[in-house]
């Protein structure tokens, strides 16, 4: 754990890890990133700064996770899994890796790390996983988009999405703050809560930008 002189202050930690974590002396932490009680880093994973780590998370060997990401806890991220900057994962999610998993192969033998190849889940930026969500390997997940509580995402995930169910469909759209939009003129939505409006051409949404 490393520390910071702040001036005229005591000594404060930049990066705060519980004693009871596991963490690979070569993990990258970013600055102001809290690790908490018996979660297991992996060796070569990358987390940005000012993410939270929480209670018995795992996250597999080389995954990467951006700025301002929260993982909480019991979450399960398989490698090769990256996240991007402002990314909200559930307790108990899991992002998976084996497209075809199989304890052993077709003669009877134990499978090795040469026998398959991983594949990862991308969560794009702001997205939010909602808790004991299962992602299936390999989807893409869509940025400020919302995976319910509980659902089974097995196709990639469109930007603004709000999807539930098992598998997973989309019922509707959200904003940045979470927020399911309410559609006003035909192909136009808007967020109930910070008032930005959407535009949809061929099932696909984008902000309206200021002109």
């Amino acid at each position: 754990m490393t520390t910071a002189l702040v001036p005229d202050e005591a000594i404060e930690p930049v990066v705060r890890v519980a004693t009871s974590a596991s963490i690979d002396p070569s993990a990258a932490i970013g600055d102001g990133t809290s690790i908490w009680h018996l979660s297991q880093v992996r060796d070569h994973v990358v987390i940005g700064e000012e993410c939270v780590i929480g209670r018995n998370v795992y996250l597999g060997p080389g995954v990467v996770l951006g700025d301002r990401c929260k993982v909480q806890n019991n979450a399960l991220v398989y490698e090769p899994a990256r996240l991007e900057d402002g990314v909200f994962i559930g307790p108990g999610v899991v992002l998976t890796n084996d497209e075809f998993p199989r304890a052993v192969n077709p003669d009877g033998t134990i499978k090795s790390a040469e026998d398959w190849t991983a594949v990862g889940v991308t969560v794009r930026r702001g997205a939010s996983v909602g808790a004991r969500a299962v992602c299936v390997a390999p989807v893409e997940i869509g940025e400020w988009s919302l995976i319910a509580a509980g659902a089974v995402v097995t196709r990639n995930v469109p930007a603004y999405a709000l999807v539930v169910g098992v598998p997973a469909r989309r019922i509707g759209w959200v904003g940045r703050a979470g927020v399911p939009l309410v559609e006003g003129p035909p192909g136009v939505w808007v967020c109930p809560s910070t008032g930005q409006r959407h535009h949809e051409v061929d099932g696909v949404l984008a902000e309206e930008t200021a002109s």
